[in-house]
């Protein structure tokens, strides 16, 4: 059996598996990747793009797509805005970070106030996630 897509499902060596992510959020992660908040440019432009293990932006994990994603450290970092902190908020972030959480991937949310006050700090912050996450 070739290699490639069949209705949803991978095809590979001639075993059928399922999907990790849901593809039809791809063009919905390319329309953000374009789209990208301020503090999302900051962090990727001035960090994460150059950074020695590779990330890659608006990944689609699942039924989501995160902000930033680490493969090899299994590492998801979201950025968050003030919408996040509302009950509603809190609620939908708590469900979304345990089933991904779910598949052996660590989340860290980081404010985005925090990524416009103390950059330096925040790039520390994931730096030290990376190191620690590539150790165990």
């Amino acid at each position: 059996m070739p290699k490639g897509r069949w209705h949803g499902k991978a095809v590979t060596e001639g075993y059928i598996t399922e999907r990790k992510h849901n593809t039809k959020l791809t063009d919905n992660a390319k329309m953000l990747r374009k789209n990208m908040t301020k503090e999302e440019r900051h962090l990727w432009y001035d960090f994460l793009r150059t950074y020695p293990i590779r990330f890659l932006r608006q990944k689609v994990i699942d039924n989501y797509i995160v902000d930033f994603y680490c493969h090899e450290a299994r590492l998801i970092i979201e950025l968050d805005g003030s919408q996040h902190y509302e009950e509603k908020g809190l609620l939908k972030d708590k469900i979304r970070t345990e089933k991904i959480e779910n598949r052996n991937l660590t989340v860290i949310r980081i404010p985005n106030n925090e990524v416009n006050k103390n950059f330096r700090s925040v790039c520390e912050y994931i730096d030290f996630f990376v190191k620690e996450s590539l150790h165990r």
